[in-house]
């Protein structure tokens, strides 16, 4: 049983549900699309990828496995527990994935996150995709606040979340494991109105 407020929830039941997710569009003719079962093949191979590998410590073993993921993205939408992306080009290329992760609807927080495959790097893909994002998520979407956490380690993440207007809040110490051990977090925030 669901608990009553004091106040409004930020975001209300059904605000996304309600309707298919949408198609977002980022700068330079980059899109955000839902994932199709027809990406299983291009969304295994970013995690055969080392980089990828050694920031996700979770990933598919095949291809049957990614469309079960994709599954679970549809429902997770429907849910209202997420939502996932394709950053594709006008061409229809997957370059990357962003995702909206934990949503709090009642506060109005969610938290995002994202990888770019290797050919895409160093362009300014998950810097236009998490702006797109955030715009939505901030604006039509209802979201108060976004959170987004990376190693400290990872200066690629870091770069692309100032860049996208994440302000660098603090450092959760010792916060996640990655194959090569525990990592310090950085974590980033940007709020509506920033």
């Amino acid at each position: 049983m669901r608990s009553i407020l004091s106040t409004p929830p930020a975001v209300p039941a059904g605000t996304l549900a309600g309707g298919p997710q949408p198609v977002l569009s980022a700068s330079d003719g980059l899109f955000l699309r839902p994932w199709e079962d027809t990406d299983a093949a291009v969304f295994l191979s970013a995690y055969r990828d080392p980089e990828i590998q050694h920031w996700h410590t979770r990933r598919p073993a095949s291809e049957g496995q990614v469309r079960e993921w994709f599954e679970h993205y549809r429902q997770d939408w429907m849910r209202e527990t997420g939502a996932h992306w394709a950053v594709a080009d006008g061409a229809g290329e997957v370059l990357g994935r962003i995702a909206l992760r934990g949503l709090n609807l009642d506060d109005g927080v969610a938290g995002c996150a994202y990888w770019v495959l290797p050919a895409a790097r160093g362009v300014g893909v998950a810097s236009r995709a998490l702006t797109a994002l955030s715009v939505w998520a901030l604006g039509a979407a209802g979201f108060h606040r976004l959170e987004l956490d990376h190693s400290t380690r990872n200066g690629a993440s870091c770069r692309v979340a100032v860049k996208s207007g994440f302000v660098l809040e603090g450092t959760k110490r010792s916060d996640a494991v990655h194959a090569d051990g525990r990592h310090d977090m950085h974590l980033h925030a940007r709020i509506r109105g920033d």
